[in-house]
């Protein structure tokens, strides 16, 4: 059982990393001749290793692993089994599933911070990553990105004002993790878990207006508008139990209700819907087969997390979701379904798995990225399948290294990937503020005995929003439902008496950013709240997400500017040696194929050592030390 009210690794000043380290730290700190700072084999613990950090003119981080690396000039003309591009969570949890293979694994990133498109910042970090992104070209997966500070009256020195920059921690991506999750398991048999805190996902809500007016976003000129209707927010019930308490819902819609959540929750019943439904709208499966009203199907629809317009969400994107949801809801306590790693989400989960890496061996480099690679020569081998050899990969800063396999996420492979230009991604809007308030009545405990939420989930059903006249005769989209993810202080991603809000959509329009700062504004309208919660902060960027293509294949010929992405079943029928994992969907919670992507390239990488690979993810507690792991840089 996890702990999801444990208040291990806490620290005076919110970080992504842990404090309260057990046994001792297997990483020793080295300067290089040109100022790098080089993980390798040792001991000690994490006293030392701030000491280290100070002797060298760094700033301790608690995280080793979140250190600006500069260059190294021992890269040029190394030889290593994985050379791992990018540090986003595919990547890191392939180097924590090969930390145990005794393979020399070199793990670089072209960034200067650890987590790709999954990292953490702080307000300073953010903005300063804002600048990179609106002024790097090639290969990135973000654009259009601002952030503001509104400054407070300094003749009200009562005004609400932010914190340090430290006291936060910003989501790239904030997605939540179901208990039912395939990760979960894996980062409990790998020993990582102990360098976790999971806290749960409490209530769900819904936003409804009661004259059933709308939201209209106006022009990037005058901002959003809100009607002076204000909203209301009402919980989703989270199963069968909440239904039959609901005294709001009459007694016919109670039994419908009832009986497709019976349904639902059924692991059987799915393959038995979808030959007849699967590719029909999930609203038109829930009007003909259960009576249900139309009112009462929002809230369904928003436990599947859909993105899209209720006659675009099908029977075959809902229904697994929702039972997922609802097989999940008391798995580690009652009343919640989902949980959120603390202090930086899934970056914390991708710093956990890197610093596992490091452990076993696998040499971290920042700041350098792959700029080319030439084709690859056969290697001596006695196998049927001969190794392939890359003996001319070009680094960032002029150094050309030798590897086996190459894996990286599309993003982190191609060095000509201008995201403008790129018909096969998805576009994703994001928005998030820091607001000045921390929401408290949207996070009582969502049962008897379960532990307080520190993130809860506000939905604003299709049709809650409008936009404003497209530019020309285009026809105006329909907004499809908005989700809020609330992230209050418990978090550790911001202080006491705030909370964070992240929102995005997939809808494509000259104000996105701004339906979005209205979904924000109605939510806090919704609340009634004097004063009205401020927003202090915030951040806007818009995320490309590449379109897997699953036929194809490489070949030892080809471009590192025309890589594509595979699909497990691809990936173990690949010869070339450069192998790619999927980035993240662009989901609101954590799919499985993440996981079933790394296991497959794992697979590949492996294939060769017999008995010694051992099982996916599947370690022994380190000799010596203490139980918990070794892996606590």
């Amino acid at each position: 059982m996890l702990d999801f009210q444990s208040s291990r690794y806490r620290t005076d000043s919110p970080s992504p990393a842990s404090q309260d380290f057990q046994g001792s730290m297997k990483t020793r700190i080295q300067r290089g001749h040109n100022g790098i700072v080089i993980l390798s084999e040792g001991c000690g613990n994490e006293q030392e290793a701030d000491e280290r950090f100070r002797a060298f003119g760094l700033e301790p981080r608690l995280s080793a692993l979140r250190m600006h690396i500069e260059g190294m000039e021992s890269l040029n003309d190394t030889m290593w089994d994985v050379l791992l591009s990018g540090t986003g969570l595919p990547q890191s949890l392939l180097a924590l599933a090969l930390s145990r293979s005794g393979k020399k694994v070199l793990h670089i990133d072209r960034n200067n911070y650890y987590g790709g498109a999954e990292a953490s910042f702080s307000l300073e970090e953010a903005e300063a990553w804002v600048k990179q992104v609106d002024t790097e070209s090639g290969a990135t997966q973000f654009s259009c990105a601002s952030t503001c500070r509104v400054v407070p009256d300094p003749q009200s020195p009562d005004a609400p004002r932010l914190g340090f920059s430290r006291a936060y921690s910003i989501c790239l991506a904030p997605e939540i993790i179901y208990t039912r999750s395939n990760l979960i398991p894996a980062l409990v048999s790998s020993k990582v878990y102990r360098q976790l805190e999971f806290l749960a996902v409490g209530s769900w809500w819904i936003y409804s207006k009661e004259d059933n007016t709308q939201d209209e976003v106006n022009n990037a000129q005058t901002g959003p508008v809100h009607d002076k209707q204000r909203g209301m927010l009402r919980k989703i019930p989270g199963g069968r139990e909440d239904v039959f308490q609901d005294k709001s819902i009459g007694l016919r819609s109670t039994r419908s209700l009832m009986k497709f959540l019976r349904l639902a929750a059924d692991p059987e019943a799915y393959p038995t819907v979808l030959p007849e439904w699967g590719d029909k709208p999930f609203s038109e499966y829930l009007t003909s087969q259960y009576k249900i009203d139309p009112k009462l199907q929002a809230p369904l629809l928003a436990l599947s997390l859909s993105p899209n317009l209720p006659s675009q969400t099908t029977v075959a994107y809902a229904f697994p979701r929702i039972h997922r949801h609802l097989t999940s809801i008391g798995l580690f306590g009652p009343g919640f379904a989902a949980v959120l790693p603390k202090w930086g989400g899934l970056a914390e989960i991708a710093q956990v798995a890197c610093r596992a890496g490091a452990v076993g061996g696998g040499v971290y480099v920042l700041n350098k990225g792959i700029e080319s690679i030439d084709p690859p020569a056969q290697a001596s081998s006695t196998t049927e399948d001969p190794e392939i050899l890359f003996s001319g990969i070009q680094l960032q800063g002029g150094d050309v290294v030798k590897a086996r396999w190459v894996v990286g996420t599309p993003a982190t492979l191609q060095t000509d990937n201008d995201p403008q230009s790129q018909s096969s991604t998805i576009k994703v809007h994001h928005f998030t503020a820091i607001v000045s308030s921390p929401l408290t009545a949207l996070f009582p405990p969502p049962a008897e005995g379960s532990p307080p939420p520190a993130v809860v989930v506000v939905v604003l059903p299709s049709g809650s929003l409008n936009l404003p006249p497209s530019p020309g005769s285009q026809p105006v989209p329909e907004v499809p439902a908005t989700y809020l993810m609330i992230h209050s202080s418990d978090t550790g991603e911001c202080p006491e008496g705030q909370c964070i809000i992240y929102t995005s959509t997939t809808i494509s329009h000259p104000s996105a950013t701004l339906l979005l700062q209205s979904a924000i504004n109605a939510l806090l309208d919704s609340l009634n709240e004097s004063p009205k919660p401020e927003i202090l902060w915030w951040l806007s960027y818009t995320q490309h997400h590449a379109i897997p293509s699953p036929s194809a294949l490489l070949n030892p010929q080809s471009d590192i500017n025309n890589l594509t992405s595979f699909h497990p079943e691809s990936i173990k029928q690949q010869r070339s040696g450069i192998l790619h994992l999927q980035d993240l969907a662009p989901s609101l919670a954590l799919e499985d194929d993440v996981l079933r992507d790394v296991r497959a390239v794992w697979e590949r990488i492996t294939a060769d050592d017999g008995d010694a690979r051992g099982g996916f993810l599947q370690f022994e507690d380190r000799a010596g030390l203490g139980g918990d792991d070794g892996d606590d840089l």
